[in-house]
């Protein structure tokens, strides 16, 4: 039987942590990143529009205009998208990037929530999901990392 240890193995056995994803918590942290981006894309898309689908809570603390809070998820949604897809690539910057877009995204969900509760908590755990996911398989890569 031919065995695996007989072969040479290449001079990239074991890739840098800086330049491919190896961690499932990447990967898991950028699936998070598109499937954000893209419910914040469509919130910004309902809330620009004037979706009956919002109901405004008089008198919160943060009262700002639907259409503009429309626009920041609509731009905050494309960078969770291209974050997201960035991150696969397994850049270092895309996971700064990234963690720096989560976490904007999460401060703007919870600015969110008198608008649509359920919808802005949800993305709020999906993004402080993503920072931990990114930090940790940072973290965890780096531990593995074999050179010095």
């Amino acid at each position: 039987m031919a065995s695996d240890a007989s072969r040479p193995r290449a001079s990239n056995a074991h890739p840098s942590p800086w330049h491919a994803p190896t961690s499932g918590t990447t990967i898991a942290a950028a699936a998070f990143m598109i499937f954000g981006g893209v419910m914040a894309l469509l919130e910004g898309i309902a809330a620009i529009a004037k979706d009956d689908l919002f109901l405004a809570t008089r008198h919160y603390v943060f009262e700002f205009s639907l259409a503009g809070w429309g626009w920041v998820h609509l731009i905050l949604g494309i960078a969770l998208i291209f974050a997201g897809c960035a991150v696969i690539s397994g850049a270092l910057w895309a996971r700064l990037f990234g963690v720096t877009v989560a976490g904007l995204g999460a401060i703007a969900n919870f600015l969110w929530v008198p608008y649509y509760p359920l919808w802005a908590l949800v993305l709020v755990l999906v993004n402080l999901f993503v920072v931990w996911a990114l930090c940790r398989g940072m973290h965890q890569e780096a531990e593995a990392d074999p050179t010095p």
